[in-house]
């Protein structure tokens, strides 16, 4: 009984001793000591930070905790001291530093279910003697000749103070002076910066900044010093030039790459050093068996247009998988002056539709060009089967006052240019084809001209009762001076060419010269073909022409050969040559070498006949009222 009670009272001097020390005998997981030291000199605030507080260690954003800050000399929980200690969580302010505060300062973070605990080391330092500003310095550049600026260590402490909304200023000093923001060089930039404009060689200097605040009821502040000196070389901030924040599309299965390209202004080598990341996390695999890897890091000089070098590092991947799209990558510049960014998305890429709208396109285009090329092969063709197909589409022309479907125009016998082969052709070719088979009604003059008729009042009348005009010629049609330079002024009128073409022979009959009618229909038909637009002439050219030939035609027959071209009968007797050739041979076998005579194709199916109908107005079927038409008119 005695051997449990004396247990029993030691036990509770073990726990009591537990709660004396408070951290030592508690069970938590230990971060040691921070790397991270805070100096500090007699009289200044110091700042101590717990880095519990983190995503690496818990869930702080939905797990509940609370910090107790423990005092390294006697292992006691420190709590606030008026004018000397004041605990803001996760922060310890030190408001009047001594010397005996130097030590490792313990804090234990606590949740409901976990502990953890991490020291944070306090130096305590006089200042040296004769000399101005914090024993301990920070190292800092400037570059010579140029502006450049000072950047305060105690930016930490002025975001801490922000978050309080605690006012505070800063103050800079070179060496023992202090410096006036705006007098000199010197100017105060960005709360925590000091520029110097031209720099030199004597800014070689310690530099001290100030921090004044108050905090707890207590004024005061805490200094950085900073070592200053000055270099030629220099290093700006880095500029990401790519990724800039694109959006990429690749296929999927694919390999893929894509550079981070940063352009460094400086002088000398920059300790500039590229990364990539994605979701958080660094690619380091630089070896080409990974899936996702990187190069490494290469870099090019430049001296113009401004000093630099140019860094460059690839992120590749041999194979795209599902994972690796719809999310960010992201290249980061590390340097002293800062760690610019730039990113990419990548997405699957779209369905290649390229290939099919390519086939559809080259599709479209074989149709059109195989279209026009069957259209102008056949277009008569397909115009008379047109026309034959649905002849309710075009006007009756019974009711538009003309007598006649076609006049025709050829060298009159004892005319410049007749011959008996188109003598023939005008009244007995014609005629067996466009009258006799087609159904049409011409005027020939040699054949339909009434007997004592004039002939400047029989071209006149019977070619405005005509619906076309059929000029056949030769080679010699149009080749007689007399006639060629009575053609080669199409303006005149009819009444003038009457006037120069004829005369009154003795026994007051009219004296006609034998090119007469045929200069007279010419004329007719180009003023009224190209000046008026009242009657359409079809060109019907029985031999072939040279060049040279076609040079002494007048300018209106070249003009309207040019334009709508020939209907060439020698085309389909050379056509009906060869076929009669073929025929020859093929009979001269049956019967023994005897030949058969055959004559020139006049069906109306073959390609010179199609072309004529083609030229030939419309047997249309469509009714036209005048009485409709004159109401419309006005």
């Amino acid at each position: 009984m005695g051997r449990r009670s004396a247990l029993g009272s030691l036990l509770f001097f073990l726990g009591l001793c537990g709660i004396c020390t408070g951290f030592v005998q508690e069970n938590c997981t230990d971060y040691k000591l921070q790397f991270e030291r805070v100096f500090s000199v007699p009289g200044d605030i110091a700042m101590l930070n717990s880095t519990l507080v983190s995503p690496d260690v818990f869930n702080f954003t939905a797990v509940p905790y609370n910090i107790t800050w423990y005092d390294p000399k006697t292992g006691r929980e420190i709590s606030n001291q008026t004018g000397r200690i004041l605990v803001h969580g996760e922060t310890l302010w030190f408001l009047n530093i001594t010397l005996d505060d130097d030590g490792d300062y313990v804090s234990i973070l606590r949740t409901p279910s976990r502990c953890y605990r991490q020291a944070t080391k306090l130096v305590v330092d006089l200042p040296a003697a004769g000399e101005c500003g914090r024993p301990k310095k920070s190292g800092q550049t400037l570059t010579n000749g140029v502006t450049d600026s000072l950047s305060c260590p105690l930016k930490d402490y002025i975001d801490k103070l922000d978050s309080y909304n605690v006012t505070s200023s800063i103050k800079w000093y070179r060496g023992c002076d202090p410096i006036v923001d705006g007098t000199g060089r010197y100017s105060y930039w960005d709360t925590t910066y000091l520029k110097i404009d031209g720099v030199e060689p004597q800014n070689n200097s310690p530099y001290t900044c100030t921090l004044t605040f108050t905090l707890g009821g207590i004024t005061g502040s805490v200094s950085e010093t900073i070592d200053t000196w000055v270099t030629t070389n220099y290093s700006w901030v880095p500029q990401v030039h790519e990724p800039a924040s694109e959006i990429l599309k690749a296929q999927m299965g694919s390999k893929f790459s894509k550079r981070c390209l940063v352009f460094v202004p400086c002088v000398g080598r920059p300790s500039v050093h590229i990364f990539w990341l994605v979701r958080g996390g660094l690619i380091l695999n630089t070896n080409p068996s990974d899936r996702v890897y990187t190069s490494e890091q290469r870099s090019l000089s430049q001296g113009v247009p401004v000093k630099g070098v140019w860094l460059e590092r690839l992120l590749m991947f041999s194979e795209l998988r599902e994972e690796d799209f719809h999310i960010n990558y992201t290249c980061q510049a590390h340097s002293d002056r800062g760690i610019p960014e730039g990113y990419f998305t990548l997405l699957p890429a779209d369905p290649n539709i390229i290939l099919p709208i390519g086939f559809m396109l080259g599709g479209v285009t074989v149709l059109f060009i195989s279209s026009v090329i069957i259209y102008y092969r056949f277009k008569v063709d397909i115009v008379l089967w047109f026309r034959r197909a649905f002849p309710v589409l075009y006007t009756n022309k019974d009711l538009d006052g003309k007598l006649y479907d076609a006049y025709v125009a050829y060298p009159q016998p004892c005319a410049v240019g007749f011959s008996k082969e188109v003598e023939t052709f005008a009244l007995h070719t014609l005629p067996q084809v466009l009258e006799k088979a087609c159904g049409y009604k011409l005027f020939i003059a040699g054949r339909d001209c009434l007997p004592g008729t004039a002939i400047v009042d029989s071209v006149e009348e019977n070619m405005q009762a005509s619906r076309r005009l059929l000029l056949l010629y030769t080679a010699s049609t149009f080749t007689s001076k007399r006639h060629t330079s009575s053609t080669s002024s199409n303006n005149n009128n009819i009444s003038k060419t009457r006037d120069s073409s004829s005369s009154m022979s003795s026994d007051g009959s009219e004296e006609v010269y034998p090119d007469t009618r045929q200069q007279l229909e010419c004329v007719a038909a180009m003023h009224r073909a190209l000046l008026e637009g009242s009657l359409k002439v079809v060109l019907v050219e029985l031999e072939e022409i040279t060049p040279a030939q076609l040079a002494l035609f007048p300018a209106s027959v070249r003009h309207l050969r040019k334009k709508q071209g020939a209907v060439c009968w020698w085309k389909n007797m050379r056509t009906s040559q060869s076929w009669r050739t073929c025929m020859r041979r093929r009979e001269a076998e049956e019967k023994g070498g005897q030949d058969t005579p055959l004559s020139p194709s006049l069906s109306p199916s073959s390609r010179f006949w199609k072309e004529m109908r083609y030229h030939m107005p419309v047997r249309g079927k469509r009714a036209v009222y005048p009485e409709k038409t004159a109401l419309l008119n006005l």
